[in-house]
């Protein structure tokens, strides 16, 4: 009687969410080719829809792989950033080679999360980036595992720590006051994820990185100002970053994980920040022996995002809207909040609430 309940409450959910069709970038020739890469963009603040569409085309057009991108869908189809939480589309994680990461606390309905647990439990690779350390969050049953904070036994502390070695842990550096130097860890250096990467600076403030376990690839020094020249803050020692690792799905197959902190459509204009997220998800794909120092990580198309902040994403984007090698990302700057200024629900007074709403 409960598994005929859920099935109708699945149903009813499914007639109210809003659809839009996958934004696809088709590669031609390259490394990548007769491979497919499925990014996932759904947060609130750091611009993950994007981000996510702009290393999608350098990664079709450049290195030839099949590029799909699915955002969060509001009721009239348009691009959203984190709410609501509605990502149509995740069918196209059962024909994924690869799964990049980028959410904040989504509580997807079960239809949805349904293709994201078949993919993880046939050990697909992921790649990690910033808040999805803690990418789901009120998620239904039976995937209530993934939460951040899960008590499940044998999957505590949800996706985040079970896949990409670290849950949500806090801020290390303020956003647009602190920005972040990272460097090589030395002797890493001739790990393939780090060929060609040098003078890696990115504008979102620091995160904690406490990695479970892997290769810790990068340091990150959180800066006291806004330029790569800006002093290193004596008071903030450099933490880990980026790291590699894999987690062991139900099927026995160990998956490749490549995590960053970081991640913003404006982190992603610094070049070498940029190969390194290329280099990251060719290396999780299997593909290490084709990363080269001087692979081509030019942006295809405009490269002028808008700054990243809670609810400050481009209105009225609809994904088709990205087709194609030439359309511009953002596809505006029109990223006031039309609810700015008006009352605001109170929140739950619980625990996780509160931590929720220290978190970027």
């Amino acid at each position: 009687m409960k598994r005929i309940l859920l099935t109708v409450l699945s149903l009813a959910t499914a007639a109210t969410v809003a659809t839009a069709a996958p934004l696809v970038y088709q590669g031609t020739d390259g490394p990548g080719k007769g491979k497919h890469i499925v990014f996932l963009a759904g947060d609130h603040e750091y611009r993950s829809e994007e981000s996510l569409p702009a290393l999608a085309r350098i990664l079709a057009k450049h290195q030839g792989f099949k590029c799909t991108v699915l955002f969060d869908i509001d009721k009239d189809g348009n691009i959203s950033a984190g709410e609501p939480q509605n990502i149509p589309g995740m069918e196209a994680l059962d024909s994924a080679d690869l799964a990049v990461v980028f959410l904040r606390f989504q509580g997807l309905p079960a239809e949805q999360m349904k293709h994201f647990d078949d993919y993880l439990k046939r050990g697909g690779p992921v790649v990690g980036m910033r808040t999805a350390t803690h990418a789901f969050k009120g998620t239904p049953e039976p995937f209530a595992k993934y939460d951040y904070n899960s008590k499940v036994a044998g999957y505590e502390s949800g996706f985040g720590h079970q896949v990409l070695g670290q849950t949500w842990v806090g801020h290390y550096g303020q956003n647009h006051k602190q920005s972040t130097r990272i460097s090589i860890v030395p002797e890493k250096a001739s790990h393939p994820i780090l060929r060609g990467v040098k003078d890696v600076w990115v504008q979102a403030g620091g995160y904690v990185g406490k990695p479970t376990d892997g290769e810790i690839l990068t340091m990150a020094q959180p800066l006291n100002g806004m330029t790569p020249d800006s002093p290193a803050d004596a008071t903030k020692p450099p933490q880990p970053s980026e790291w590699a690792r894999t987690y062991k799905s139900e099927s026995g197959k160990a998956g490749r994980v490549f995590t960053s902190l970081y991640g913003t459509s404006e982190d992603i204009t610094n070049d070498g920040y940029r190969r390194l997220m290329v280099n990251g998800c060719l290396w999780a794909i299997g593909l290490e022996e084709k990363i080269t120092p001087d692979l081509n990580i030019a942006f295809v198309g405009a490269a002028k995002p808008n700054t990243f902040g809670g609810g400050a994403y481009a209105r009225g984007i609809k994904p088709e809207m990205y087709a194609g090698f030439e359309s511009p990302i953002p596809g505006s700057n029109n990223t006031k909040n039309p609810d700015a200024g008006k009352p605001q629900p109170k929140k739950e007074n619980k625990k996780d609430e509160a931590k929720a709403d220290k978190a970027p």
